[in-house]
């Protein structure tokens, strides 16, 4: 019998095109400020369009809100607190109910009208966006008539009329976030989105008028950041903010003094960390999903990964073997991985910091592929021999970059966690659940993952410590922001 030995031919194969639908949604030419229960022109008139990241193409025009059309929404809301206030708990809760069910019921269209207006991947939006922002209502459709048991059995009542401030990252889920526990307690609400991804929550106002929300319940206003600056100075009763560091601590300065509320959930810098007796497979898939989900566009982004330094090598090869294998372009394709960077003023953000990174001398690995002629692009990017003090450590990249450094012990892995201006989330990854229990309970993060990344549950509350805001989103403890006991 003849043996033939040698290497196997290699199989090379891809994935054909899978596009979504663009005829999924049918997007007006115009949207404007949603106040008081109807859809209503500027009053300056102020128009921009918001355009497509992965093409640079017109989506649609959006009015912008001036300073006496954020007076128009706050003082619409006001007039219909009381009513809602009064309103039974378990009909508040009906109301949610819809809110959920129509974003279910509009699914499709959600998704596709979030990856067009921010360009992440349609399988992110119609996989997670959506129905984590449908989860939200449902939560707290929930809890609108068990505030008592919420609460500890403690006397309540709602703020009044709340601002709330939105990044573009997430647009709908955020809204979701912040509009659930306030309209459950029986405040109103201010939304401002971000200005170059308004399209989803002014959906979310049609939703709004669709599920019977009283007229000034649910206020829109989309505008830059003179329309944010605007409502954090029209005198609600608690701002609620998600955003960079550099703005939250504006806001903070602005309303020290005022008896307003205020919660904030700002940047990170989030450590991910593998230790030598972690499954090596499934740390890789948490680090790939933890930095290069959103295109990195996340706050709590595994950016830092430590490695312990008997298995860096291992690590550092299959994760490039990994990254090689993401499929970056059309955000529209459902086999996209990688999408389009958000706006061209974060592109040359991430591209500064990146050169940054190359000065300082830590080595760069970006994959390299063929990209759409047009639109925002970043290749998934990792640094290796980064030094702990070095920016790229330190600031938030916010996209497709994560820098490696490595530890030796235990102790030293959650000094460099720790040594960070930021304290939003961390990862551990270690199949020996007493390290996982000892190392977590001395990490300054407001979520740590065991095993796994960037897993969000609208009972779990999320927040942060030091420069990473201070609050918590999500669960019973997502509503206690809203009321004053």
């Amino acid at each position: 019998m003849t043996v033939v030995t040698g290497q196997r031919t290699p199989v090379r194969w891809d994935y054909a095109p899978a596009p979504e639908s663009r005829g999924a949604a049918s997007l007006r030419d115009r949207y404007d400020l949603f106040v008081g229960g109807a859809f209503v022109a500027p009053s300056d008139g102020t128009v921009v369009t918001t355009t497509n990241p992965a093409t640079e193409e017109p989506l649609a025009e959006v009015g912008f809100a001036g300073p006496a059309d954020v007076a128009r929404a706050v003082d619409a809301a006001r007039a219909a607190q009381p009513a809602w206030q009064a309103l039974a708990p378990l009909e508040r809760g009906k109301v949610l109910f819809r809110i959920a069910r129509l974003i279910q019921e509009r699914a499709r269209e959600l998704a596709v009208v979030e990856t067009l207006d921010g360009g992440k991947p349609i399988k992110e939006s119609r996989d997670f966006d959506v129905p984590a922002a449908a989860a939200h209502f449902f939560s707290y459709a929930g809890w609108a008539d068990k505030l008592g048991h919420a609460l500890g059995g403690r006397e309540w009542r709602p703020r009044g009329v709340v601002g709330q401030i939105v990044p573009w990252n997430f647009p709908l889920l955020m809204a979701a976030w912040k509009l659930a526990p306030a309209l459950a307690t029986g405040n109103t609400a201010v939304l401002k989105p971000a200005e170059t991804t308004p399209l989803t929550a002014l959906l979310l106002a049609e939703i709004c008028q669709e599920a019977g929300v009283p007229d000034g319940v649910v206020n829109i206003v989309p505008g830059a950041g003179d329309t944010g600056a605007a409502l954090v100075r029209s005198g609600v009763d608690k701002v609620a903010f998600t955003g960079s560091t550099a703005v939250g601590k504006e806001i903070q300065r602005t309303l020290a003094g005022t008896g307003t509320g205020l919660t904030l959930e700002l940047g990170g810098k989030s450590a991910n960390i593998v230790f030598e007796d972690a499954a090596i497979d499934q740390s890789v898939e948490g680090i790939v999903n933890g930095i290069f989900f959103n295109q990195g566009h996340v706050c709590c982004a595994g950016s830092r990964l430590l490695v312990q330094e008997s298995v860096a090598e291992e690590v550092t090869r299959k994760l490039w073997d990994r990254m090689q294998r993401l499929r970056v372009g059309d955000p529209m394709d459902k086999n996209t991985d990688v999408g389009a960077i958000n706006s061209a003023e974060q592109l040359e953000r991430i591209r500064a910091l990146v050169e940054v990174g190359e000065a300082e001398g830590a080595t760069r690995r970006s994959v390299a592929c063929e990209l759409p002629e047009r639109g925002y692009w970043f290749t998934p990017t990792v640094f290796l021999d980064v030094a702990p003090a070095s920016r790229i450590a330190v600031e938030e990249i916010f996209g497709p970059v994560v820098t490696v450094t490595t530890f030796r012990t235990v102790a030293e892995a959650i000094e460099r966690a720790n040594n960070s201006a930021y304290g939003l989330a961390a990862g551990v990854w270690t199949d020996t659940g007493a390290k996982a229990f000892e190392v977590a309970a001395q990490l300054r993060a407001g979520v740590v993952w065991q095993n796994t990344y960037n897993r969000f549950d609208p009972t779990a509350a999320f927040g942060g410590y030091k420069e990473s805001g201070f609050g918590r989103e999500g669960g019973p403890s997502g509503l206690l922001p809203y009321v004053v006991v």
